[in-house]
């Protein structure tokens, strides 16, 4: 397993990284022992990073993951998030700061962090949204700036809205956060244009997730498939999202096919190497739920880098769609 730098003051963590929102029961059925397993197999193959919520089934995702790490003598990194007080998602532009990331609240809630994961200090502590309307007035981030003096958590994070990436742009700028997480993939390639030259400039590391695309990019799901109603991906590929996907997918495949990527390569190792392959990036986060996934995913590691006339190719499939607008 190869490691990168999480930014200028960061670990050298595992360039895959584990994704730990399918361990909340979010995703359909989740066995926590089938989780319990997942991770152990992963620390295994030598994956360090893993990342969790609160909000990926109420704590439980943390919880596992607490329980998997107490059975380990390796070090581990785990990134977890504090969100928003409730309020529209992501915040709005009319949302106060006070209102969602109060001082109390951001200490009640690491607090809850510490004691989900029973651990004394964080290692990445992430606000799970934020609004470009705070950045002139980043509360927030300086609260966290005072617990981290206080010893509870040691790097500070903003998982961005998908709405508007960009507003970490600032924030990086002005030293304000040590990582970004952000999503960048075949489809979403936003990132590429300021924030990984933001982050090489600034030494903030980055965290991609969606490399998949929810897993529309591994290829496996035909036009026609029925997600659970239990699924996150019930609504995120309602209407005709997943139809339109799946023919952008094929067309991609067979893009990577003039290249002779199969079958060496999976359609979901395409995709990761091509989430890995900007300079700094410093992981990608897979969702990963079983034994299986974790060793899938491990294995990408050790693949040759995507050729480079190929990710110029795989450009063009970039997709300007709706977030959460189904049937758009």
């Amino acid at each position: 397993m190869k490691q990168r730098r999480l930014g200028g003051q960061g670990p050298s963590i595992s360039e895959i990284g584990f994704g730990g929102w399918a361990l909340g029961g979010q995703w359909g059925d989740q066995a926590d022992n089938d989780s319990v397993a997942a991770l152990h197999t992963a620390i295994d193959a030598g994956i360090n990073f893993i990342d969790t919520a609160p909000g990926y089934g109420d704590g439980r995702s943390e919880r596992v993951i607490a329980q998997a790490l107490k059975a380990r003598t390796e070090e581990c990194f785990v990134a977890t998030k504090t969100p928003p007080a409730d309020g529209p998602w992501p915040p709005s532009p009319y949302c106060r700061w006070e209102d969602r990331y109060g001082a109390a609240y951001l200490r009640d809630n690491v607090n809850q962090r510490l004691a989900q994961l029973g651990v004394e200090r964080l290692d990445l502590l992430q606000l799970h949204s934020w609004t470009r309307a705070w950045n002139d007035d980043p509360q927030p981030l300086l609260v966290l700036r005072q617990l981290r003096d206080e010893g509870k958590l040691n790097l500070i994070g903003i998982c961005t809205p998908e709405q508007d990436q960009n507003c970490v742009i600032q924030l990086m700028r002005d030293g304000l956060v040590d990582v970004v997480q952000v999503i960048y993939n075949i489809f979403d390639q936003e990132a590429a244009a300021q924030i990984f030259s933001t982050a090489a400039e600034t030494r903030t590391g980055v965290i991609v997730r969606v490399s998949l695309d929810e897993g529309s990019l591994t290829g496996k799901y035909a036009a026609d498939h029925q997600f659970p109603e239990n699924d996150f991906r019930h609504r995120y590929f309602a209407g005709d999202r997943l139809q339109r996907t799946v023919q952008r997918v094929e067309s991609i495949r067979a893009e990577c096919a003039r290249y002779g990527l199969f079958p060496e390569y999976s359609m979901a190792d395409i995709a990761i190497k091509y989430a890995l392959a900007p300079p700094a990036v410093s992981t990608v986060i897979v969702g990963t739920r079983n034994k299986e996934q974790s060793i899938s995913n491990a294995r990408v590691s050790g693949l040759p880098d995507l050729p480079e006339s190929l990710l110029r190719d795989l450009r063009q499939y970039n997709w300007l769609r709706g977030v959460w607008y189904s049937g758009k």
